[in-house]
């Protein structure tokens, strides 16, 4: 299992925020792993709502079904699926000053042989993590206040 934490201040108030983040479609704006993020569903984005990701890591395309278990006024929480990994994007809120700070949490746990290699893939996820950090305040300046 490998995990990660960022804590992310940006300029727009939490609701916006929230909202806009709902829709894990906008993964290709703050994900700079993210190729493409389709939803598989229509109407509402609510708990249930599932999105086709294709992320490239480590020079590989991979492919996870994420789904929205949770969405609270302060927190939305999405788990991805493939045969390999199970990854769940665990994002906290809370207002500031400024507008807000968004707390990110990911965390995959591997399946299968691909367990062993998680310990060795930390740093890896580490650099996507700061990379998060620099997109996501860019990509959430753009959206009304």
């Amino acid at each position: 299992m490998v995990q990660v934490q960022r804590t992310i201040s940006v300029q727009r108030p939490v609701p916006a925020v929230v909202h806009y983040l709902r829709d894990f479609a906008q993964t290709e704006h703050w994900d700079p792993g993210t190729l493409s993020c389709v939803r598989l569903d229509e109407g509402p984005v609510q708990v249930g709502s599932r999105w086709r990701n294709v992320s490239r890591f480590r020079g590989k395309e991979t492919e996870l079904i994420y789904e929205l278990v949770r969405s609270e006024p302060e927190r939305l929480v999405f788990v991805g699926k493939n045969k390999t990994a199970t990854s769940t994007d665990d994002l906290s809120f809370s207002s500031s000053p400024d507008g807000g700070v968004i707390t990110y949490r990911a965390t995959i746990v591997f399946h299968g042989l691909a367990k062993l290699a998680g310990p060795f893939l930390k740093r890896e996820f580490e650099k996507l993590g700061d990379a998060v950090v620099e997109a996501m305040p860019k990509a959430l300046g753009d959206i009304p206040a």
